[in-house]
C-alpha cells in the first residue's frame, strides 16, 4: 500500500470515528431525553410508550436520570405512589397534544376531555396551541383530576370479586 493510501485510510477512519462520537445524544441537565417510540416502557404501568401526544418524562434533579411515561397520569401517580423524595424538585416534561413538542409540565395548559393512553383524559398544550373553547386547567388542577380518577378506579377494582 502506498504512503498516500495509508494516510488517506487513517484520516478517513479518524473522520468516521469522530463523526460517530459526535452523533451521541447530549441533553441539557434536567432536559428531555429522546423517547424510543414503541420500545421504551412506562416506568409505572410498563406499557410501551407510543402516543406522541401524551408522553411524559420525569427527571431526577440530583442524578439527572430520566423516567419515561405513556401518560401524565402515570408520571404524577408514580411520583406519589413511590414516595419519591425529590418529587417537588423534579423536572416534569409533557408533550404538546397538538405539536408533540416538549413542554415544562408545570407551565403547560391542560384540557381534561382527551382520549389518553391511561384514560385520565389530560392533554397538555402551550399557550399558542391551546384549543379555543376549552376550560384552561393548570398543572395542580390536572393532577387533582388524575388522582380523583385513580381513586375511583381503585374503588372499582376492590369491588370486583
Amino acid at each position: 500500500m502506498s504512503e498516500f493510501k495509508k494516510i488517506f485510510f487513517i484520516l478517513s477512519a479518524l473522520g468516521m470515528l469522530l463523526g460517530f462520537v459526535g452523533c451521541g445524544q447530549s441533553r441539557e441537565r434536567g432536559g428531555v431525553e429522546a423517547i424510543h417510540w414503541d420500545r421504551d416502557m412506562c416506568e409505572r404501568c410498563k406499557m410501551v410508550v407510543s402516543e406522541r401526544k401524551y408522553a411524559a418524562e420525569v427527571v431526577n434533579p440530583k442524578t439527572n436520570k430520566v423516567y419515561k411515561f405513556d401518560d401524565l397520569g402515570c408520571a404524577t401517580l408514580w411520583l406519589k405512589e413511590e414516595k419519591i423524595p425529590w418529587a417537588k424538585e423534579a423536572r416534569i416534561w409533557v408533550t404538546d397534544a397538538k405539536t408533540g413538542a416538549w413542554l415544562d409540565a408545570r407551565k403547560a395548559l391542560y384540557t381534561d376531555d382527551s382520549i389518553t393512553p391511561m384514560a385520565y383524559g389530560i392533554a397538555a398544550y402551550s399557550e399558542k396551541t391551546f384549543p379555543k373553547g376549552h376550560k384552561v386547567l393548570h398543572f395542580d388542577e390536572a393532577v387533582k383530576i388524575i388522582e380523583k380518577i385513580e381513586a375511583k378506579n381503585t374503588q372499582l377494582r376492590k369491588a370486583v370479586p
